[in-house]
């Protein structure tokens, strides 16, 4: 399936984690915000790149991005609307929400290098269970900027533990899209006390012979306008990304 074959089923109405969709083709977060606060959430995001690599940013008012060809309002499989840092709707399009001064932010998906785990041999649990990645905040706090601060958001993979190093290797050739975890182990030494327990998607088991690997999150964004009572933004429903016009492969490095 292309991009715009999934953008299409999405803006007729299916609705689906997007994990393991359009295989090859880079997924991406989207955070937008009104225009007199668009500088400070790039400031957030070069200061805490590892959770909030900028792939793409469009105009003000912009439904359309030049890595994302399809309309930002209606092809994405699940939006989150927040007013005053509250979410007050999750909705299928937001068309009636767009506003003029919104810029759409891109940011990186660390569903972007799941093939190449895959193909190292390093199973992924919520694919092979067809559930969404189970995502954590943390107690890490990120580096603030003057009106935007809030925790890391963590996705989480249990890895065999021979797997561990070939796991950490092969997404550390993703810089732009999280690369290397940021915490391998112990969940309650970065502020999660229960895996079973996900603040957003869906848990999964971490079997015996199995480490917890955690990676910096695209949510992270959505957690920044909740603990900072942003006035309005529109996110992607966590785990429902934004397919884009442009390869996994264009974000790895040798």
């Amino acid at each position: 399936m292309t991009p715009a074959q999934a953008r299409e089923r999405f803006r007729a109405g299916e609705r689906s984690p997007t994990a393991g969709w359009c295989r090859g083709w880079t997924q991406a977060n989207l955070i937008a915000v009104p225009r007199p606060i668009a500088y400070e959430l790039l400031l957030f995001a070069h200061r805490n790149a590892r959770a909030c690599p900028v792939l793409d940013v469009g105009e003000p008012g912009a439904c359309s991005t030049a890595l994302f060809r399809g309309d930002l309002r209606t092809d994405l499989p699940g939006y989150r609307v927040y007013r005053d840092g509250r979410p007050v709707a999750d909705a299928d399009d937001v068309v009636a929400s767009w506003r003029d001064d919104l810029v759409p932010f891109l940011i990186g998906c660390s569903f972007t290098f799941e093939g190449a785990l895959l193909a190292a041999g390093v199973p992924v649990r919520h694919l092979e269970l067809g559930t969404n990645v189970p995502m954590y905040r943390t107690s890490v706090p990120c580096e603030p900027t003057t009106t935007l601060s809030g925790p890391l958001v963590v996705s989480m993979r249990p890895v065999p533990e021979e797997l561990v190093d070939t796991a950490i290797e092969v997404s550390g050739r993703y810089p732009m899209v999280h690369g290397a975890p940021v915490h391998v182990g112990d969940p309650a030494a970065i502020g999660v006390a229960d895996l079973a327990r996900p603040d957003f998607g869906d848990p999964v088991e971490v079997r015996p012979g199995e480490v917890p690997l955690f990676w910096a999150c695209g949510v992270t964004p959505q957690a920044a306008i909740m603990a900072s009572g942003v006035e309005f933004a529109i996110g992607h429903l966590p785990g429902h990304m934004a397919i884009m016009d442009v390869r996994d492969d264009d974000y790895r490095v040798s």
